[in-house]
């Protein structure tokens, strides 16, 4: 049997200029290589999203509150407050989250108090537990705690304080609040 005759590969000069296509084709690859790599190391990170500068990363993160109300830092990084509103029933409901708000923090608790400046007036929230069968949450061992007041109804943002608050072994004092509501 014979062999097609087939034509010797060319030999590339190394010293040779590259042709314009080349030469456009090679940037374009040095360029995508660059994104990928770039792109990599911004999605390896911590995988953590916080409003505050990180100085182990150097990176704003943005932590997202999981019931869309208004997230409170305690602490450095190490629990969360989430406040929601229900403007129907003048109720605010908080939520004990931890660092990242990503899990409920049950605490061992009867409740809190916020104090509210509404317009140039104190008004004092009375935080009580919120027992739920479905999580075995229950009065002393819950993660979420409602106050009611008619205050709340036409009142969609507000500044105030939280005197203290025990997590775990923690005690927070002077709690800064700024609530903003985006729900009517």
């Amino acid at each position: 049997m014979k062999m097609p005759q087939t034509q010797p590969p060319t030999l590339i000069n190394p010293a040779a200029e590259p042709c314009a296509k080349c030469a456009g084709f090679q940037t374009f690859r040095r360029t995508l290589w660059t994104l990928v790599v770039a792109s990599s190391l911004m999605l390896v990170g911590c995988g953590k999203s916080e409003t505050h500068s990180d100085a182990g990363h150097g990176k704003l993160h943005v932590h997202v509150a999981p019931h869309g109300g208004t997230l409170v830092e305690l602490g450095e990084h190490e629990a969360s407050l989430e406040l929601i509103r229900d403007a129907t029933a003048g109720k605010l409901t908080a939520y004990i989250l931890d660092g990242h708000a990503e899990n409920f923090l049950r605490i061992p608790s009867m409740g809190f108090q916020l104090v509210a400046q509404i317009q140039g007036r104190m008004e004092t929230l009375s935080f009580k537990p919120v027992a739920n069968p479905a999580t075995g949450e229950k009065a002393g061992d819950t993660s979420q705690f409602e106050a009611q007041a008619d205050w709340i109804k036409s009142t969609p943002a507000f500044e105030g304080t939280v005197p203290e608050l025990i997590i775990k072994t923690r005690t927070f004092k002077d709690i800064k609040v700024q609530f903003s509501s985006n729900k009517p």
